[in-house]
């Protein structure tokens, strides 16, 4: 017989698992406002109607729940139980998701980075956070969400403003402070248009056509980007301005910052302001109705005599004789009850005539730089 060949035992090795790097456990998805540029996108999860009131500057909306969907959650999360809005919030972000990774997520690369957030930063960006680094996205989540980020502006807008320098442009209405200050701009100075950014003329008629104001929480965010870009060793050129520009109120920090600042005095020649008015605001006269219920605000200032008069000028179209009135009975009494009691600095401003009118507003705010850069070099 054949002798059993000796069974040895054989060395059991243990090697590492190699897991794929998609399904890997990421230990903290969570990061703080100010890694903000670390990412290559920032998604708002949030509904349209949260986002349109103000969300992070560039992000994009790509919603969890969608309006409707979130109301329901709410009311099934007080008048069922919390655990059926969950159940059914669940299924509802769920298929949200899946339809936002067929349509608006379907072409990002392999190594795309994008930042989440929701309101505070919890179930909504939570689940997309997630289900984007399952898929092998290196996604975060932006801890405390939007609420943290709208606190960063609210403690940044007390902050940020006095970190510069301002001169601020002053003059009658009609006299182009708003183009003139364009033109600095386009001119290569630093300039703060706060009309634009609130989207209205500042005055009882300064409403844009076709465009609305934004909300006070969006006006903070566009104020506090803005701010941060500039660069703190150059002045800030900015219209004057009261506390309120249509619906916006202004921030205390900047309002105070621009009623110390060295003024420049902008002035027209009073046919040239009525020119300007009457291109500007052209549009008046296309809503007859609206014109005249504006300009029937003011019958405490100017009786209702005076207003009815100005509204049979709207009506005989008698547009240069209405700006005309405006000017000298309205506008400019208010400039001089306002702005010398605000700006401090007025008595001692310097002047510049211009021309709003002409083609070469950006001529004349170099001769203005210029000008400033000889008598003024603090500036």
């Amino acid at each position: 017989m054949r002798a059993r060949a000796e069974i040895r035992p054989r060395a059991i090795i243990f090697r590492p698992i190699q897991r794929n790097p998609a399904r890997t456990p990421v230990k903290n998805l969570l990061v703080p406002i100010d890694r903000l540029s670390d990412f290559d996108e920032i998604v708002d999860v949030r509904t349209p109607l949260e986002f349109a009131e103000d969300h992070i500057p560039g992000a994009i909306n790509a919603p969890v729940l969608s309006n409707e969907e979130r109301v329901i959650v709410g009311t099934m999360y007080k008048q069922v139980s919390p655990f059926e809005a969950t159940r059914v919030g669940a299924a509802m972000v769920a298929r949200n998701i899946a339809m936002h990774l067929d349509t608006i997520f379907a072409a990002k690369p392999r190594n795309w980075r994008p930042l989440i957030y929701c309101w505070r930063g919890g179930k909504r960006s939570g689940s997309m956070t997630t289900w984007f680094n399952m898929i092998g996205w290196q996604a975060r989540q932006l801890d405390g969400g939007y609420k943290c980020y709208r606190r960063d502006v609210i403690e940044r807008l007390a902050t940020l403003p006095g970190r510069f320098r301002y001169v601020a442009l002053i003059g009658h209405t009609g006299s182009g402070k708003t183009r003139l200050l364009k033109a600095l701009d386009a001119a290569g100075a630093q300039a703060l248009d706060l009309e634009g950014l609130a989207a209205h003329r500042g005055s009882l008629l300064g409403a844009l056509p076709g465009r609305a104001q934004p909300t006070q929480k969006a006006f903070d965010s566009a104020l506090v980007q803005t701010l941060a870009g500039f660069d703190p060793a150059k002045p800030v050129f900015v219209e004057a301005e009261g506390r309120r520009i249509g619906s916006i109120t202004m921030p205390d920090a900047i309002l105070d910052q621009l009623h110390a600042a060295p003024c420049v005095e902008v002035e027209a020649r009073r046919e040239d302001r009525i020119a300007f008015l009457l291109e500007d605001y052209a549009h008046l006269f296309d809503n007859p109705a609206f014109f005249k219920a504006q300009l029937s605000r003011l019958v405490a200032l100017h009786s209702r005599e005076r207003v009815g008069h100005w509204h049979r000028l709207i009506d005989e179209n008698q547009r240069a004789a209405l700006f005309a009135e405006l000017i000298d009975r309205h506008y400019d009494p208010a400039y001089g009850r306002s702005s010398q009691a605000l700006y401090t600095e007025l008595p001692h401003a310097a002047h510049v005539l211009f021309r709003p009118n002409d083609t070469d507003s950006v001529e004349q705010a170099k001769a203005l730089l210029a000008r400033l850069a000889e008598t003024t070099p603090a500036l």
